[in-house]
């Protein structure tokens, strides 16, 4: 009867409004095998249950767990989940919108990260001269492939190989008589992909050079043009020549580079032809559509092999007045008959003419082309070197509004006459307040063309050279072996049969790389190299210096890394502090840092300066972070009294809530190029400081 009457009262209760829960009903196939329900009338009555009201409400506002859609509904309507609902709602739209506005204002704020041409310096390799892999006495491509560890233990990330195209060798290669192919003599194009490849796996970018002014005279357009043939009768400058008592008389006073004139009379097609350089050397004409459609095809061809960047060579040479007016004398009372050297004309109509602009422009369209792949941008740099017209230089930069060059290579560090604090600073300043607003700076101590640091001022001043070239603001370009300190090789080691094969003699800074102290300094394990190795190489070489840590190569390798890790230096400001005849003193900076470093270098005799009275609340101590004598690193020195010994670079650290270029005293003597702030709250960089 008990369990009679409990099943029944589930049914009265919904008779009286009570609630089911329908969780814990049993099976309905349990109840139709244990009861039988066919029949009430065997049931006593049920007793009358009496609900309150108020705790029916509560049991029916209640939730449970395992209620049914149905029940959850009910309760969703309530007021006090309803409001509980929309206000999380509205929390999670304006969170949503929050932090949309923020990324938006990050990305906004956020300054321009430096391209990789920026952030990295740049290592100039000479093929021919930095490793054999073959045993024939020549550098190769497979052999650079081989070194690529040591580009990396330099910190290094952008390679820069100097000419390889197919040529006969006259000066040096830059005469390309295929400007699609690699010459054999560094490998082929099956070894450069290769090349290509292993740069790119270990993350780094490489640039080569095209110097488009010329071609070889075994060039196969030299060859159609010669002839008359077709379209390629007008690919070089051409002109007829008088003749004068069996000799040829050049249609004007042209003098090359290289001396002697600018015409060469050619038997096949009875005219003369104009080159800038070696008679070899023929220039093309790039007053003809078809021959800049040629250079934009070739730029075309290595940017698909993979190249990511160009330097541009002997580009102000594009162009020569038409009217073919003889050039003015430097000496107007030198007979003009006997003028014979580059140096004695002004050479208004050969070099820098309308329009060679705009060629170059066209060129940097072309590289656009190819960088508009995230991640990919293609550099473009332009290898002439005006010397004393910096003017000239800086065109090359392009304007606000149209790109040529992403920078024009400096050579003011190499062309000085002579070394002293004041001319460092000179060299510095001159690119520095000449380069137009927003451009990007560069450096370099050392070129294919130029003597190496020790013999051209000294084996005492490379290491404080490096850091110069290192602690400047902008990319810095190495040329190997710079970073071991080699030298020139002897002039009279220089063979006759290299001078008859490279014409123009810059050969003593192009002596194979200095690897061990092996035969050949590692270079190659044949019986000999196309040059001499210097005679030094035993204690001047790669695998000695890694061992020591106070060599020349482990400063450089610690001022990379410097470079790498210290926004200060890799993008910051630089302002000069103080420059005489013996130190060049800078500091670099950044704004919302409070860490500075300062550098002093020494480039003439010992010296003495007094910080403290140049620099207003310059910190009484400074600590040596770097120095070219590796003892002194850490040591704590008084900015009231620094000494520095010949040819001593020290980097100082300091603290300070004052910078420098924030003085009103060295308003003028600051510079920055890529402008950031950086928030310690935040941990980021913003450009509206």
């Amino acid at each position: 009867m008990v369990e009679e009457e409990a099943k029944s009262l589930p049914m009265e209760l919904r008779e009286k409004g009570g609630v089911e829960n329908n969780g814990f009903v049993q099976n309905e196939a349990f109840d139709d095998d244990g009861t039988d329900t066919s029949s009430q009338e065997g049931m006593p009555k049920p007793c009358a249950v009496d609900v309150d009201p108020v705790a029916e409400e509560e049991a029916v506002l209640k939730p449970y767990a395992g209620m049914p859609k149905e029940v959850l509904l009910k309760f969703s309507s309530q007021a006090r989940y309803r409001v509980t609902r929309e206000i999380l709602f509205w929390l999670i739209i304006a969170a949503a919108l929050a932090l949309v506005c923020a990324t938006i204002a990050i990305i906004a704020l956020s300054p321009k990260c430096l391209d990789w041409w920026q952030a990295s310096p740049i290592y100039q390799i000479y093929p021919r001269s930095f490793k054999d892999s073959n045993m024939d006495g020549n550098g190769d491509l497979k052999g650079i492939q081989e070194k690529l560890d040591h580009i990396t233990y330099l910190n290094i990330k952008t390679v820069w190989i100097t000419s390889f195209f197919k040529s006969p060798l006259k000066d040096l290669g830059y005469g390309a008589e295929d400007f699609n192919d690699v010459d054999p003599i560094f490998g082929s194009m099956s070894d450069f992909e290769s090349l290509i490849a292993a740069i790119h796996d270990r993350g780094l970018k490489v640039i080569m050079d095209l110097i488009p002014n010329h071609t070889s005279d075994k060039h196969r357009w030299f060859q159609l043009s010669r002839n008359r043939t077709g379209k390629y009768t007008d690919y070089y400058i051409w002109q007829d020549c008088r003749q004068a008592d069996g000799s040829v008389i050049p249609p004007n006073n042209w003098v090359s580079v290289f001396g002697n004139s600018s015409w060469q009379f050619d038997d096949v097609r009875k005219q003369c032809y104009f080159h800038q350089f070696g008679k070899e050397q023929p220039d093309l004409n790039f007053r003809s559509l078809a021959v800049q459609q040629e250079i934009h095809d070739i730029m075309k061809f290595w940017l698909n092999k993979g190249i990511d960047g160009f330097s541009l060579s002997t580009v102000k040479f594009l162009l020569e007045a038409t009217h073919l007016r003889d050039e003015p004398q430097v000496n107007k009372s030198q007979n003009g008959e006997s003028i014979t050297s580059y140096s004695q004309l002004y050479h208004d109509y050969t070099t820098t003419q309308v329009g060679m602009h705009d060629i170059i422009r066209s060129f940097r369209q072309t590289m656009n082309e190819f960088s508009r792949e995230p991640g990919r941008y293609r550099f473009m740099g332009s290898g002439d070197d005006e010397k004393e017209d910096i003017e000239a230089t800086m065109m090359y930069y392009g304007t606000s509004f149209i790109q040529e060059a992403d920078f024009p290579f400096n050579f003011n560090l190499i062309n000085m006459k002579n070394l002293s604090g004041n001319s460092i600073f000179e060299a510095v300043d001159l690119w520095m307040k000449n380069m137009p607003v927003g451009k990007w700076p560069n450096w370099a101590v050392g070129s294919p063309n130029a003597a190496r640091i020790s013999s051209r001022i000294g084996k005492v001043y490379v290491n404080v050279m490096n850091m110069l070239l290192l602690t400047l603001p902008g990319t810095p370009v190495t040329y190997y072996g710079e970073e071991i300190g080699m030298e020139n090789i002897a002039s009279e080691n220089v063979s006759e049969e290299h001078v008859n094969s490279d014409p123009v003699v810059t050969l003593p800074e192009k002596s194979p790389m200095q690897w061990d102290g092996k035969v050949n300094a590692g270079f190659t394990e044949g019986n000999s190299s196309w040059l001499p190795v210097n005679s030094n190489y035993q204690s001047v070489n790669v695998e000695t210096q890694m061992a020591h840590s106070n060599s020349t190569l482990n400063l450089y390798r610690e001022l990379t890394l410097l470079r790498n890790s210290e926004l200060p230096i890799s993008r910051g400001w630089m302002c000069y502090i103080w420059n005489d005849s013996n130190v060049f003193v800078y500091v670099r900076e950044f704004d919302g840092l409070d860490r500075v470093f300062m550098m002093v270098l020494n480039f003439g005799q010992r010296a003495t300066i007094d910080l403290r009275v140049i620099v207003p609340n310059l910190p009484s101590e400074a600590v040596i972070r770097l120095s070219t004598n590796f003892s002194n690193a850490g040591k704590a020195v008084s900015t009231k009294l620094i000494q520095t010994e010949m040819g001593e670079g020290l980097v100082l650290e300091y603290k300070t809530r004052k910078p420098v270029h924030t003085m009103e005293a060295f308003r003028g003597k600051c510079f920055v190029a890529e402008k950031a702030c950086y928030s310690m709250a935040l941990n980021l960089l913003y450009v509206n400081c």
